[in-house]
């Protein structure tokens, strides 16, 4: 009768979870490089990629958290001087 090593479980277990994680590093690779990409190509196309950027940012935040955190942006402003209305 074969018994079976914990140390090879857990070797074969380890080596699962490193390769796994090895792919998936190599697929955001690859993912961050379609995005930056598309950031080119909207950059040739005129549209200013910093802003592009701000806009993918504020689209992730619900309502509320965006809300507040333009509250606070005009406070901020309102105590500088700098708010533009």
């Amino acid at each position: 009768m074969d018994t079976v090593n914990p140390d090879d479980i857990a070797k074969d277990q380890l080596t699962a979870f490193v390769e796994r994680i090895e792919r998936l590093e190599e697929e955001k690779k690859g993912i961050s490089d379609d995005i930056k990409e598309v950031y080119a190509e909207a950059k040739g196309n005129g549209f200013d990629v910093k802003v592009l950027r701000k806009v993918i940012s504020v689209r992730k935040q619900d309502a509320s958290e965006r809300a507040e955190q333009e509250a606070i942006l005009d406070l901020y402003l309102a105590a500088l001087g700098m708010q533009s209305s």
